[in-house]
């Protein structure tokens, strides 16, 4: 296991206009404010169109291939995510949730484009000190947070 110890920043509470894609939202505000590190929560509505990644193509042996399912309704959701810099010190988004309609739900990664509608209401709590990186693996192209070494001396 890796771990970071961080501490609480600044918090912030977003209301997503209809039709904006949430991760791309969420990025392009904590690029403008500064945000490096920080926790997501997504509650509200999310449009028909929308496409989570709701597990690997099986077998997922050599090549990860994302299965993804979109969704024909407006529908209920929730989630949690984090932000994390990239290598290149961009902040990035990684987010799952459930999003339900009529008693069924589908839960996966919000990476494909997750669509608000009409109240989409988002917090995030910022994250200070030294955290991951998230770092694209090599074998499946994945970005993954690692942890960022920081020498004592």
């Amino acid at each position: 296991m890796k771990y970071s110890e961080m501490r609480p920043g600044r918090m912030f509470v977003m209301s997503l206009d209809p039709g904006e894609i949430i991760s791309e939202e969420i990025e392009n505000f904590s690029l403008e404010h500064g945000i490096v590190y920080g926790t997501v929560s997504v509650v509200g509505g999310v449009d028909g169109g929308s496409v989570l990644v709701v597990g690997p193509k099986i077998p997922a042996d050599k090549k990860i291939e994302p299965l993804k399912f979109e969704i024909d309704a407006p529908s209920e959701v929730t989630g949690f995510g984090t932000i994390f810099p990239d290598e290149s010190g961009r902040p990035t988004f990684h987010m799952h949730g459930s999003i339900g309609r009529e008693g069924r739900s589908v839960t996966g990664c919000f990476r494909e484009g997750v669509i608000a509608w009409l109240v989409t209401e988002v917090v995030i709590t910022e994250m200070k000190g030294s955290g991951p990186v998230r770092k694209k693996r090599q074998k499946d192209r994945l970005r993954v947070a690692y942890r960022r070494m920081i020498s004592a001396w």
